[in-house]
């Protein structure tokens, strides 16, 4: 799923995955200290702007810019501002000791480049800081409902505790909840989601 995948399915005019933030990241929202956000393959900018409302300079980041030019005009119609990076997180570091919040919400990637984008997003945050995360695990192959077909692409709180070892898991869960997210992800899921907290 490179950028050409990407751009071809946010051309439509309709959000894919709708204009309201995911369900865990807004309950968790409150979580987030003060301070700037990264929003990671953030697609069509819907946590983005939401976070961008409560405050927090935001940087979405994701390969697709037709996705981010939507993001651009949601901020826009909500009036916010947000930055907005044109990058594949195959090639993006991430700064260290800069973000308060850093948010990633289904950002499948091959296991080799998750690992690595997982272990910056520990050095990223600021002490304090949290990482907010919600993915699909194995299991949700069995429903069909969204996200991607190969297992390998999915996580589990296991997978994620060692990826993201140094930091403190105040929320770590696998559940089965609805998902309901424009048409790019309705009905049932399984799902992993971790608020976890950068202590020193």
């Amino acid at each position: 799923m490179d950028a050409a995948f990407w751009n071809n399915r946010f051309a439509a005019p309709q959000y894919i995955y709708g204009e309201t933030p995911n369900v865990f990241v807004a309950e968790m929202a409150s979580q987030i200290p003060a301070g700037p956000v990264l929003c990671l393959a953030e697609g069509e900018g819907r946590n983005a702007v939401h976070l961008a409302t409560r405050g927090h300079r935001v940087m979405a980041v994701d390969q697709s810019e037709a996705g981010l030019a939507k993001a651009r005009r949601l901020a826009a119609a909500r009036g916010v501002e947000i930055e907005t990076v044109l990058a594949d997180l195959v090639n993006f570091t991430i700064e260290p000791g800069v973000w308060s919040g850093i948010v990633a919400t289904f950002a499948h990637l091959p296991p080799a480049i998750r690992r690595r984008v997982h272990a910056q997003a520990v050095h990223g945050l600021r002490p304090g800081g949290v990482f907010v995360l919600e993915a699909y695990t194995p299991a949700q192959l069995a429903f069909d409902t969204g996200g991607p077909k190969s297992p390998e692409l999915l996580m589990t709180l296991a997978g994620l505790r060692k990826e993201l070892a140094g930091l403190e898991f105040k929320i770590g869960r696998e559940i089965e909840r609805d998902v309901i997210e424009g048409d790019g992800h309705t009905g049932r899921g399984s799902v992993v989601q971790i608020l976890a907290r950068r202590n020193e």
